[in-house]
């Protein structure tokens, strides 16, 4: 049912569009008949309406792949600056939870360790159609440019912090896990949850001992469910581990192989002197810097599914931004 869910609403809004395209076909031969010009402005602010729409549309043609349309886990890391990294990895991650707060998608912290002035990572699932084909192209280094709050002579700081994104994986796609494969690790739970969560060893850390993947969740009360969420987790991250070890020429999980810092970045964010969103692959950008802090990266995720589709090379710039 869900699938079928998910089918309808990728083919009814464009049968739908086809039908409102053949009523303004009728109006625009309607006027050409009549020579009628006060009906030019309405036809126009029609076609103007049913283009944007095609280009929404035609956006999720794009996410094609095996598994564009399922759930997603997004990482969020902080990488060089410290405190200021720590803070810039928490604003990442309300950017993240607004934008998909804004599409309907819901949104699960399952694993976070905190730091002196916000968050050292976070790993939250986004469930969702299409959630993980629009977030793929967020994986790689972001970088803030800002006058820090937390500078007593407010200089401008650089930060870093790395985010990387994972499919959920349904049963239709086998990851193979060896139990001899895996070094378990129980500790409590950090943070509010209650007399329970802090007298059990409820947490649970997986360590993927042939390829050093480590998984960690906390989120529930039960040791159980947070064994299942973490495999789950690390059954995700060896799907794209695997796919890009046997893909190694596709480029675009090079960023994950880079470090959290200077000329890594796939997108930088300029608070001051000026105020700029860049993505550096595809030369996108805004001034409106707080509408993208608040969840409006739609355009850059587009810009990157239209470059990928046409196969542009997708590479940082070497504009000093």
């Amino acid at each position: 049912m869900s699938e079928l869910r998910t089918l309808k609403n990728r083919v009814e809004p464009w049968e739908s569009l086809m039908a409102e395209v053949a009523d303004l076909e009728a109006l625009y031969e309607l006027a050409e008949e009549s020579s009628d010009e006060s009906m030019v402005p309405e036809i126009e602010g029609l076609l103007e309406v049913l283009q944007e729409r095609f280009e929404k549309l035609n956006v999720v043609n794009l996410l094609s792949g095996e598994v564009d349309m399922n759930d997603a886990f997004l990482t969020i890391h902080a990488g060089a600056g410290g405190t200021e990294a720590c803070d810039w990895a928490q604003m990442l991650s309300r950017m993240y939870v607004r934008w998909a707060e804004r599409r309907g998608f819901k949104v699960e912290t399952v694993d976070m360790l905190e730091a002196d002035g916000g968050i050292k990572s976070v790993t939250h699932q986004i469930r969702g159609d299409y959630a993980f084909g629009y977030l793929k192209g967020e994986s790689g280094v972001h970088r803030l440019v800002r006058i820090s709050p937390f500078d007593a002579n407010a200089r401008r700081h650089t930060s870093f912090t790395s985010v990387h994104c994972f499919p959920v994986l349904d049963d239709t796609i086998e990851v193979d896990v060896r139990p001899e494969d895996l070094r378990v690790d129980t500790y409590r739970a950090g943070g509010a949850g209650g007399q329970h969560v802090n007298k059990t060893d409820s947490a649970v850390r997986f360590t993927h001992l042939p390829t050093g993947i480590v998984v960690a969740c906390q989120s529930e009360r039960s040791q159980i469910m947070n064994r299942q969420t973490a495999m789950s987790i690390l059954k995700a991250r060896l799907y794209e581990y695997y796919r890009e070890k046997k893909e190694q020429e596709n480029q675009k999980f090079s960023a994950e192989k880079k470090d959290i810092s200077w000329g890594n970045q796939i997108r930088s964010y300029v608070f001051q002197p000026y105020t700029m969103v860049k993505d550096h692959r595809t030369r996108h950008e805004t001034g409106n810097i707080q509408a993208v802090m608040d969840g409006d990266l739609d355009p850059f995720m587009e810009a990157w599914l239209n470059a990928a589709w046409k196969g542009v090379q997708l590479g940082e710039d070497d504009d000093d931004l």
